[in-house]
This record gives structure tokens, C-alpha cells and sequence, in this order.
């Protein structure tokens, strides 16, 4: 009698739950090495917003108040489950990433969403990309804004000028940049920056404009040094714990797919070309003395950096990704493209 009444009452609640269209919910656990305030955290929290009320309210986003790894272990965090949902920058575990390099090349574009949305576009099309990132289901690529030179010593206005300067970078193709430019670099995380420029252990360090404020260093920063294109880029993922995502249901996985690729990478690079904006009002502010590179600075970069991505097409060749150039080539065809 006892198991009949128990069955009969899981029976209504059941249908009780079918008939309030009340539903089992998903709650991803999302990290980020960045505060809150960052414009990659905002538009994680974006991407968790719109991914909620694509699934009325079945999958949601748990965003914990700090980060459950520094930057360098995020990609590991996800893979293991430690994280459900976070991003990390590529050039963090030096040479675990071969293809994204290709978003590392200097002069590419002007806008973190345009070469954000072509690399979504272009990396979409090869797998080997998404082979890659063994371990994590990609949601997007993407791309912060036009890496700048910034300094606390003087106007940088030539190729020989970056000589005799500590630089802090990130790491990837960047770093060998720097090294072919005879660059004084130090591979360190982003946070790390107040730190270094305020105690002097570092003269400078390579950017994005929005870097500035993000990481206040804005009051301290006197000189910069800005290129059409760009200096560099950084390449970033997006991503979700692989066991996670098999987890969901068909439903759900569709409306995860739904706002993956383009439509995440049109939300981190809107958000940064917006910072980026302001960062540069804010320089104007803080008398920050901006140098444009002519065209015989710019000219000199090409020179020396030429031989990287030819380095890159091997390397990437060499790790299963046919005929990188043409891909290459796709790519910088696609920023064109968008950036008309």
C-alpha cells in the first residue's frame, strides 16, 4: 500500500512538473581569470544571458566570483571539469597551439570583431582547428583588438627604437614577433602587468588598447605606439568541458550550437572594440603621447617578420592542417571582406 501511495505521489508531481512547465535545469559552472568588470567577462556573461533565454531558463550560468585557475590553467580547468565554461588565450601553454597562430600575424586588421567573426568563419571550415582543442568543445575563436606598443620611457617611432626596453607579452606568435625585432620580452600573464610596469621591473608591454584601464596601468603608461592593422593579435578560445556538453539534451545542444562560432565571436569582439574606444579617450586624457608607425616602420616590421609566417605554414603543415597558406590567404580575404 505504502509503494502504491509513494508511486501514485511521483506520478502527480510528475505530471504536476508537465503541467507548470517546470523542467530539469542544467547549471554550467563558468570561471574567468579576468574581474568581472572585463570586457571578456562581460560578454561571457552575455553569451550565458542569451543562452538561458534561448533555452527559457533549462540551462543557466553559475559565475563564480573569481577564477577557479590563474589564466595559464583555464584550458586544463574546463578539460578536467574544474570549470564548465571559460576562455583562455592560446599563447598561454607555448606550443600546444599550432593553427590559431595564424590570428598572431602582425597587420591583419583593425577591429577585434571583424577578425574575430572571419577567424569564426574560416576556422569553422577546417576541422583540424577544432582537433586541436582535444578535449573541450569549442564554442568560439576570437580575437582581441590591434595589439599596440606601449611604454613608460619614450616615442617608439622606429624598429630600432624597441631595442634596449623590458617588454612584457603573452605569449604565441607574438613572442617570436618580439624576438625577430630584437625585443627585451618576459613571457607573462596579462594580470601581471601593474606589477611589473609599477615597480619597474618592465618598461613596457605589448597590448590592445583596452589593456590600459582593464588593467590599470593606464596612469602609469606614457608612451604609445599604434600600426595600421596592428602590431599583433591574440588568439583566444571559448569553450565548454567536453563531458559537459555531451551531457545536454538534443534541444539544449542545439541551442548551444545556435549562439557558437560567429554569433559568440561577434559578442567578444563588439565588446572589446568598445573598450578599445575608450581606452583610447581615456589616453588623450592621461596625456599619453600616441605615435603613429610610418610607412618605413611599418615597411622594417614586414622585413623581419616575414619569415614567421612562413614558419607558421610549415609548422601548421606539419601538424595536419593542408595547404596553411591558402587558409591564410581565406582568412585575411574574410577581415577584407568585413572590414569594408
Amino acid at each position: 500500500m505504502k509503494k502504491t501511495l509513494l508511486s501514485m505521489t511521483c506520478f502527480v508531481a510528475a505530471n504536476l512538473v508537465t503541467a507548470t512547465g517546470l523542467q530539469a535545469q542544467t547549471v554550467l559552472t563558468v570561471s574567468s581569470w579576468l574581474p568581472p568588470t572585463h570586457t571578456a567577462s562581460m560578454a561571457q556573461k552575455e553569451w550565458c544571458d542569451l543562452l538561458e533565454t534561448n533555452t527559457t531558463g533549462r540551462v543557466k550560468c553559475n559565475i563564480l566570483p573569481r577564477g577557479v585557475t590563474p589564466a595559464p590553467g583555464t584550458y586544463d580547468a574546463v578539460k578536467n571539469g574544474l570549470a564548465d565554461l571559460s576562455y583562455t588565450v592560446h599563447g598561454y601553454t607555448p606550443g600546444r597551439f599550432v593553427h590559431t597562430q595564424m590570428t598572431e600575424l602582425p597587420f591583419l586588421g583593425n577591429s577585434a570583431e571583424t577578425i574575430s567573426v572571419a577567424l569564426s568563419r574560416v576556422s569553422g571550415k577546417y576541422p583540424e582547428f577544432a582537433a586541436e582543442h582535444q578535449g573541450v568543445k569549442v564554442i568560439t575563436l576570437f580575437s582581441h583588438g590591434p595589439g599596440i606598443v606601449f611604454n613608460t620611457k619614450r616615442p617608439i617611432a622606429k624598429v630600432d627604437d624597441l631595442s634596449g626596453l623590458k617588454f612584457r607579452v603573452g605569449g604565441g606568435m607574438v613572442n617570436e614577433m618580439s624576438k625577430v625585432l630584437n625585443m627585451n620580452v618576459t613571457l607573462k600573464p596579462a594580470p601581471d602587468s601593474y606589477e611589473l610596469l609599477s615597480s619597474g621591473v618592465m618598461d613596457g608591454t605589448l597590448f590592445p588598447a583596452e589593456s590600459t584601464e582593464s588593467f590599470k596601468i593606464d596612469k602609469i603608461i606614457k608612451h604609445a605606439t599604434t600600426f595600421p592593422g596592428g602590431l599583433y593579435n591574440t588568439s583566444f578560445v571559448f569553450m565548454m568541458n567536453q563531458a559537459k556538453y555531451d551531457k545536454l539534451s538534443a534541444e539544449d545542444k542545439k541551442a548551444v550550437d545556435a549562439i557558437s562560432g560567429e554569433t559568440a565571436a561577434r559578442i567578444f569582439g563588439r565588446g572589446w572594440d568598445k573598450v578599445d574606444r575608450r581606452a583610447f579617450a581615456l589616453m588623450q586624457v592621461n596625456n599619453v603621447l600616441i605615435t603613429k608607425a610610418d610607412a618605413k616602420f611599418v615597411a622594417d616590421v614586414k622585413a623581419k617578420t616575414a619569415p614567421l609566417e612562413q614558419g607558421w605554414v610549415k609548422a601548421s603543415e606539419a601538424k595536419g592542417l593542408k595547404n596553411p597558406a591558402k587558409v591564410l590567404a581565406e582568412f585575411r580575404a574574410e577581415i577584407a571582406k568585413l572590414e569594408k
